[in-house]
C-alpha cells in the first residue's frame, strides 16, 4: 500500500511540476516549438486522441502489436494476450466493449479465446493514423459498445497534380529484437497518376519465446518428452505473422472510389494465458468505399466482407498426447500412450470459420453558419461456426459443436447535430437506434450417444439436450444517446462536458457456449484467467450511463506547454460479469467453472496528461517532456466485488531530446500494486514496478535508423492485465497446471530497425 501511494504522489508531482513551471522564466535556455502527440482540440465538441504516422513509425522496430501503439494515450491500457493480439481497454472497458473500425469496417474476433481481435489483422507498418474516442462517444462513430471507439486508417491514396508525370514511391524496412530473437521486414510500393493510385504493402515478422528478467515458475516440464523450458522462459509466446494488402483508388472531380484487399496468414501464435494456441489463422478482407462531394453535402458509403478461418491446438510448449493406456515405451514424438488405446487423444483440434458482411452509408449536411447534420445507417451480418473435430487417437470420436450456425445481425440508424451556439461554445447531440438479432443451431458433444467415460459424456448429453430444447433466437432493441459541449473562453483554456447512454448486446460467445464440462468450458475463455466459462441464453444487453468532464490549459499556441485533466464516471446496468456455475462450488486458489450473468457495475477515474517544452539550446538541442497518469476503479454493485482486469494507477513520463538528425527518448513507466482484484475469478494480485526504456533515432533524407533498449534495468515484474500463466504443461485439465502464477513481462531487450524510402 505504501508503494502504491508513493507512485501516486510521484506521478501527480511530476505532472504538476511540468504544468507549474510552464510560465517560469528560463535564464539559460529559450523556449521554442515542440511537436505534441496529442493534437489540438477539434473544431467540434468531440475530443479525440490521435496516434499519428510519425508516432507509429517510431514504434515499428519495437513491436508488431498494433494495439501497443496506444499505450501512451490517456485512458488506455492493454490486456496482454498473444504477441500481436493485445486487447485495448478504454476506461476499464475492453475487447467487444470497445468498437474497432479499420478503414471504416467493423471487425469482429472469431475465436472462443479471442485470439484474432480486430487490431491484430493490421500490421503497424500499414496503420497510418489511429483515433480514439474515449468515454462519451458521438453516435456517428459509436454503437454496440460501452468504452469508446478506435478508428484505424491505413495510408491515404496519393495522386499527382494535373499534368505531372507518374509517381513511383517505395519503402523497405527490417528489424531485430534480442529478447526472443524477433526479426522481420516490410515493403511498400506506390504507383499513382492524377486519377489512379495503386499501393501494395507487405510485412512479415516472427519471434521465439521471450525471457523474463528472472525465474518465475516452479518447473521446466512441458509435458512433451525431451522438451523443457528454462525457469525464466515464458512459454507459448512464439509467433509468426504475414500480412499483405493491395489498395486501388480512383478519383474524378469531387468523387473517389477505394478498393482495399488484404490477407493475413498466421502460421502460429502461441498464448501464455490460454490453454490452447493458435496453429493457423487466415483472414481475408475486401472493402469498397465511395466518397462524393455534392452541392448539398458529403456522401460516404462503405461495403466490406471479412472471412476468417481459424485453428487452435496445443503448441510446442503444451502437452500434446493425453490418455491412460500403457504397456510400452513412449514414442519418439512424446506419446505417453504407447501402444495407443481408445482412451488416448492426439491433441485437441478446434476450428472456427466466420464471415462478416457490412454496409454503411453516412451523409453530412452543412447547415446555417458552421452547423452540420449527420445521418447514417449501418448493417452488419456476422456468421460463425465453431466446432472441435475428433482427436487423432480416438478419445474424442465425434465432432463437438461449440457454436453451430451462429448468427448476429445489427441494423443501426443514427442522427447527429453539431451546433455552434456562440463563438466560444460548441455543442453536439446525437441519437442512435440499433436492432441486434442473434440465433444459433442445435449442438452436440464429442460422443453424446454413449455413456462411456462418465461423467464427461453424460454431462455433454444432458447439457446438449437442455440447450437444444430451448429457443435460441434473441432480439435486442438498443438506444444510444450522446450530448457533448465544448467551451473555449480564450486561447489558453478549453472545458468539455458530456453525458451518454450506450448499449451493447452480448456476443455469440457470451450467450451460446453450452457445456458445463470443465474441460470444454475452459476452452471458452477470452479473458485469460484460466477459468472455464458457460454461456447464458438469458443475458440482457449492457446499458452504460456515462458522465465525463475535461479541462485543458495551455499556452496560446498550444505548443510550449499543456495540461489536461479529464474525470469520468460510468454506471452499467446489466453489466455482463461472472458467477459460480449454479449447482457447483467455487474454491479459492484454483480454477473454477463460471457462468456469465447480468449484474450492476460502476467505473470511475481520471486521465491526466501534460506536455512541456523544457528548453531549446544551441549546443544540446531541444528538450521536451510528456506525461500521462491514468486511474480507474471498477466494482460490482450487486456483489461488492471488484471488476476483473482493471488496471491499477499507472503513469508514463518521457523526456525527448531533438538534436539535428538525432532524437533520443528516455521513458519511465510507474505502475502501482494491483490489490483490488476480482474474487469470483480468483484474480491474481501483482506487485508495483517501475520500468525504463531508451529509444534513439537517426534520420537521413530518405532513411532512418531506430534502436533502443526496452526494460533498460532488466526489471522483474508481472503484467497486471495479462491473467495467469498457463503457457506450458498439461493445460487440457482445468486444474492440472499450477494456479497463482501471473504472466511476467519481458526482460531486457535490445532492438534495431532500418527503414529506407525510394
Amino acid at each position: 500500500m505504501r508503494r502504491k501511494w508513493a507512485i501516486r504522489r510521484l506521478a501527480l508531482f511530476i505532472l504538476a511540476a511540468m504544468a507549474g513551471t510552464a510560465a517560469a522564466e528560463e535564464t539559460a535556455y529559450t523556449l521554442g516549438d515542440v511537436l505534441v502527440t496529442r493534437p489540438r482540440p477539434e473544431s467540434g465538441p468531440a475530443s479525440t486522441a490521435v496516434v499519428r504516422a510519425s508516432d507509429i513509425e517510431a514504434r515499428r522496430a519495437s513491436t508488431n502489436d498494433t494495439a501497443s501503439l496506444l499505450r501512451d494515450l490517456p485512458g488506455v491500457s492493454l490486456y496482454g494476450a498473444g504477441a500481436v493480439s493485445s486487447l485495448p481497454a478504454i476506461h476499464g472497458l475492453a475487447d467487444e466493449r470497445v468498437r474497432t473500425l479499420v478503414d471504416g469496417a467493423d471487425l469482429i474476433a472469431a475465436c472462443p479465446n479471442h485470439m484474432n481481435p480486430a487490431l491484430s489483422s493490421v500490421d503497424p507498418t500499414r496503420a497510418e493514423e489511429i483515433k480514439i474516442y474515449a468515454g462519451v462517444t458521438p453516435v456517428s462513430v459509436g454503437g454496440d459498445s460501452l468504452g469508446g471507439t478506435l478508428v484505424v486508417d491505413s495510408a491515404k491514396p496519393r495522386f499527382t497534380k494535373a499534368g505531372a508525370k507518374l509517381l513511383t514511391q517505395g519503402e523497405a524496412g527490417a528489424f531485430y529484437r534480442s529478447n526472443g530473437d524477433g526479426h522481420g521486414g516490410n515493403v511498400g510500393v506506390t504507383l499513382a497518376s492524377e486519377q489512379l493510385s495503386i499501393r501494395y504493402s507487405g510485412a512479415i515478422a516472427q519471434s521465439g519465446n521471450y525471457q523474463a528478467a528472472s525465474a518465475f515458475k516452479p518447473g521446466t516440464a512441458t509435458g512433451r518428452a525431451g522438451h523443457t523450458l528454462p525457469l525464466n522462459e515464458v512459454g507459448s509466446t512464439t509467433y509468426k505473422t504475414i500480412n499483405q494488402a493491395l489498395d486501388i483508388s480512383g478519383r474524378s472531380g469531387g468523387h473517389r472510389l477505394d478498393l482495399k484487399l488484404s490477407r493475413q496468414h498466421i502460421p502460429y501464435e502461441n498464448f501464455p494465458n490460454q490453454r490452447m494456441d493458435m496453429v493457423g489463422n487466415d483472414n481475408d478482407q475486401i472493402k469498397l468505399g465511395y466518397t462524393g462531394q455534392y452541392g448539398w453535402g458529403l456522401l460516404k458509403a462503405r461495403a466490406w466482407r471479412e472471412d476468417t478461418k481459424h485453428q487452435m491446438d496445443f503448441g510446442t510448449d503444451k502437452r500434446f498426447w493425453y490418455g491412460t493406456a500403457s504397456g510400452g515405451p513412449a514414442a519418439a514424438n512424446g506419446n505417453p500412450c504407447s501402444p495407443i488405446g481408445t482412451t488416448c487423444a492426439a491433441g485437441m483440434p478446434m476450428a472456427t470459420k466466420a464471415k462478416t458482411d457490412g454496409l454503411a452509408v453516412n451523409i453530412e449536411l452543412p447547415l446555417a453558419g458552421s452547423d452540420s447534420l449527420r445521418l447514417g445507417g449501418e448493417y452488419l451480418a456476422y456468421r460463425l461456426d465453431d466446432w472441435w473435430p475428433p482427436s487423432g487417437a480416438g478419445m474424442w470420436p465425434g465432432t463437438y459443436w461449440n457454436i453451430r450456425d451462429g448468427k448476429r445481425d445489427r441494423l443501426a440508424l443514427f442522427s447527429e447535430y453539431e451546433v455552434r451556439l456562440w463563438p466560444t461554445l460548441n455543442g453536439l447531440v446525437g441519437l442512435r437506434h440499433e436492432i441486434v438479432r442473434m440465433d444459433t443451431g442445435d449442438v452436440r458433444g464429442y460422443n453424446p450417444s454413449t455413456n462411456g467415460m462418465a461423467p464427461m459424456l453424460n454431462y455433454q448429453q444432458r447439457d446438449g439436450d437442455t440447450f437444444n430444447a430451448r429457443d435460441h433466437a434473441r432480439t435486442d432493441s438498443n438506444w444510444d444517446l450522446s450530448v457533448l459541449a465544448r467551451f473555449t473562453p480564450d486561447a489558453t483554456q478549453t472545458y468539455e462536458a458530456g453525458i451518454a447512454q450506450k448499449a451493447r448486446s452480448p456476443s455469440l460467445y457470451e450467450r451460446y457456449p453450452w457445456s458445463t464440462w470443465s474441460m470444454a468450458a475452459s476452452m471458452n475463455n477470452f479473458v485469460g484467467d484460466g477459468n472455464g466459462y458457460v454461456g447464458n441464453l438469458d443475458l440482457k444487453p449492457e446499458v452504460a450511463y456515462t458522465l465525463s468532464l475535461a479541462g485543458d490549459w495551455h499556452d496560446a499556441g498550444q505548443e510550449a506547454w499543456g495540461l489536461r485533466v479529464a474525470p469520468y464516471s460510468t454506471r452499467v446496468k446489466d453489466y455482463i460479469d461472472a458467477r459460480c456455475l449454479p449447482g457447483t462450488t467455487c474454491s479459492m486458489y484454483r480454477f473454477n467453472v463460471l457462468q456469465y450473468v447480468n449484474q450492476t457495475a460502476r467505473l470511475y477515474g481520471v486521465d491526466i496528461s501534460a506536455h512541456r517544452l523544457v528548453a531549446r539550446t544551441t549546443g544540446h538541442g531541444n528538450f521536451t517532456m510528456r506525461g500521462v497518469v491514468n486511474y480507474v476503479r471498477g466494482n460490482n454493485r450487486d456483489t461488492g466485488d471488484n471488476l476483473f482486469q482493471i488496471m491499477p494507477l499507472h503513469a508514463r513520463l518521457a523526456l525527448t531530446q531533438q538534436l539535428g538528425a538525432w532524437s533520443h527518448t528516455l521513458e519511465a513507466q510507474f505502475v502501482a500494486a494491483k490489490s483490488d482484484v476480482s474474487q469470483i475469478r480468483n484474480e491474481i494480485a501483482t506487485a508495483g514496478y517501475s520500468l525504463f526504456n531508451l529509444r534513439s533515432r537517426y534520420a537521413w533524407k530518405q532513411a532512418w535508423a531506430d534502436f533502443g533498449i526496452e526494460n533498460l534495468l532488466d526489471k522483474e515484474y508481472a503484467l497486471p492485465l495479462s491473467g495467469v500463466y498457463v503457457g506450458q504443461g498439461t493445460t487440457m485439465s482445468i486444474n492440472a497446471v499450477p494456479w497463482g502464477i501471473a504472466v511476467p513481462g519481458p526482460g531486457r531487450s535490445f532492438y534495431v530497425g532500418l527503414t529506407v524510402k525510394f
